[in-house]
């Protein structure tokens, strides 16, 4: 059911309305047997939009689009009648949201904010009629423009999970615990790697009706910057991320050597991704004493912000969303 529910990339079909021909007419009445040019111009072939949709949180409700075909701009008529617009088709996508040609992967479009409408793939012009080349020394021009064709092509839709937090770290690491101890979101939670196949989000309640979002998302194996284990699907959600929380159970064999794995992998995918703010998190700190707290405290770098939690007893939970919220704020301003 978790992976049915959640589609993050679809690829379309799609091919926007031709532009109408302008008419080529002259004016005949029973007053007017040899009238001059009265053509009309061809209507515009219909867009296809990308609409951000607040409501929405993956790309399952296109999955049966195959193809996505606009209508024809109708064609101009005597007495200066315009052709008809074709009507406009409008996507509607959750934001974080990238649309991309599937063959060059170029990226066409953005959508970040609820109620954006972008113009994705243009209609056709629709073609002039023959009156607008009436002129002084050719007074019945016997020509009109055909209308525009539209584009075409197979197209990638693409989903980015926005979140202000994503939760980082090996499978069974303890997010899907921690997200469910900090928020209202129900995550699956088993002791077996990949329970989390799909990203999560939940909003956290701080402080005076305050609150952010956070995403618990699949678990990185060492080798996912080149595609092992979810790879590249999985990635690709922390580059919305603006602070990575990387989490490190208690009982790792070495804490310094699986964060640098962790910040390795995000490299290799984005260097860009090292230019976010970091904070980590010691999960099952439950079973710790002082005196080993102590020692995992020497082996992690200096300059990140650490604490030792618990999503069993509570222990540091407080204290973390002081963290996030401060780093996030600090991060914004």
């Amino acid at each position: 059911m978790e992976r049915s529910n959640f589609v993050d990339q679809i690829k379309i079909f799609c091919r926007t309305g031709h532009g109408g021909a302008g008419s080529k007419h002259f004016l005949r009445n029973k007053l007017t047997a040899h009238g001059g040019p009265d053509g009309g111009d061809g209507g515009r072939g219909a867009h296809i939009i990308l609409k951000g949709n607040a409501q929405l949180w993956t790309l399952l409700h296109l999955r049966y689009y195959k193809n996505v075909l606009a209508e024809d701009g109708g064609n101009g008529a005597g007495n200066h009648s315009s052709g008809k617009n074709g009507k406009d088709i409008v996507i509607e996508v959750p934001l974080g949201t990238i649309a991309r040609d599937e063959e060059t992967g170029e990226k066409e479009a953005e959508i970040l904010h609820d109620g954006e409408e972008i113009i994705w793939l243009k209609g056709g012009r629709g073609g002039l009629g023959n009156s607008n080349f009436k002129s002084a020394t050719n007074q019945a021009p016997e020509y009109a423009q055909p209308g525009e064709e539209g584009v075409e092509g197979i197209k990638v839709l693409e989903l980015k999970v926005l979140a202000d937090v994503g939760l980082v770290g090996f499978p069974n690491a303890g997010k899907s615990t921690l997200l469910s101890s900090i928020t209202a979101a129900k995550p699956k939670i088993a002791d077996y790697a990949f329970t989390t196949l799909v990203p999560q989000l939940g909003m956290v309640d701080y402080r005076d009706g305050k609150s952010f979002c956070i995403a618990d998302l699949p678990g990185i194996i060492e080798g996912a910057a080149e595609g092992k284990g979810l790879g590249h699907r999985f990635l690709r959600h922390i580059e919305r991320n603006s602070i990575l929380l990387f989490l490190i159970p208690a009982d790792s064999k070495d804490h310094a050597a699986e964060f640098e794995i962790l910040k390795s992998e995000l490299e290799q995918y984005n260097p860009d991704m090292l230019q976010k703010d970091f904070v980590i998190a010691i999960s099952k700190s439950d079973m710790l004493d002082d005196e080993l707290k102590e020692a995992i405290e020497q082996e992690l770098p200096k300059h990140i912000p650490h604490i030792f939690i618990s999503s069993v007893t509570g222990s540091g939970l407080p204290q973390l969303k002081d963290i996030l919220w401060n780093t996030l704020n600090t991060a914004i301003a």
